[in-house]
């Protein structure tokens, strides 16, 4: 019963987004991004997507796919990763919150928290400088490819084995109080399901868990900050309608066809792009600003 009722008020918030995100097209379907590859960007859209539904995350290998192939200006990095994965990652939210057992209150509690920081982070993150993004999310990369390393040599795995499927006092609180403020610093990109999963562990949660609370908690925020985003303009139409329906594409084949696939090696080389990706985001906001912008994606 409570988890149709979340998943209820799940479907009414990404209706909304889809309303104003579809009129904005419509809007502006004279004006797309003419720099921006359709193809490539769903193509992209698919990748990130498919892998996301698997557990590793698309923030940061969206972030490096899009400064490679220079699809989408780094001003709006932020509010197109949030717009163009919001809808894949409901439909994740809607597979893995009916299917694994967690606590209604923990739950409930920290969905809620990563939506209140996700509103009051994208005011602020859409108004910031090309600069400040920069920083911001070149350390958010490498602090993300950090607790994807140690996920990897088994550092997260050590600092929390437990069976728990709910939390409750001083836990529960820490719960809801990290996950406001993951759901605040994913709207500069950072992406929440490293940060999420690890909380999960270190709180002596089952591992299990991590994924209908981080995807729930993904799939509450980015509505409400991708309509922030989408008021204020601030992010590239065209790449997010392609990585919508590629996302969406690559999000049904991984949860209903694929079973099974070895991710370890393909995990090591996410690390490697993010780190990487992250380490020329910090170096190009200490940059002087240049005046031309035609050239800067």
């Amino acid at each position: 019963m409570i988890t149709n009722l979340v998943l209820g008020v799940l479907g009414v918030f990404t209706a909304a987004f889809a309303v104003v995100f579809g009129k904005d097209l419509a809007k502006h379907k004279d004006q797309l991004e003419e720099d921006t590859s359709f193809a490539i960007t769903g193509i992209i859209g698919f990748v990130v997507n498919f892998f996301d539904t698997l557990g590793i995350g698309s923030f940061a290998p969206a972030t490096a796919l899009f400064r490679a192939f220079k699809q989408v200006r780094d001003r709006v990095l932020p509010g197109t990763l949030n717009v163009c994965c919001t809808i894949p990652v409901v439909m994740e939210a809607f597979i893995f919150i009916a299917a694994i057992e967690v606590e209604t209150v923990t739950l409930i509690s920290m969905l809620a928290a990563a939506v209140v920081g996700a509103v009051i982070g994208a005011g602020i993150v859409a108004k910031l400088p090309e600069k400040t993004i920069q920083l911001v999310m070149g350390i958010a990369l490498l602090a993300t490819a950090l607790l994807m390393f140690a996920g990897q040599v088994g550092w997260i795995a050590n600092l929390g084995t437990g069976e728990a499927i709910g939390l409750t006092g001083v836990k529960l609180i820490i719960a809801i109080v990290c996950n406001f403020v993951l759901g605040a610093l994913m709207t500069a990109g950072i992406g929440l399901y490293a940060p999420c999963m690890a909380l999960v562990y270190m709180l002596g949660m089952s591992p299990r868990v991590a994924f209908p609370i981080m995807m729930g908690s993904c799939a509450f925020l980015m509505p409400a900050a991708s309509i922030r985003f989408v008021k204020e303009g601030a992010y590239n139409r065209k790449a997010s309608l392609a990585v919508t329906i590629g996302g969406a594409i690559g999000v049904i084949i991984a949860a209903y066809i694929v079973k099974s696939l070895p991710l370890n090696i393909l995990t090591w080389l996410v690390i490697i792009v993010v780190t990487y990706t992250g380490i020329t985001l910090l170096r190009d906001s200490r940059k002087p600003v240049e005046v031309a912008t035609d050239e800067n994606a």
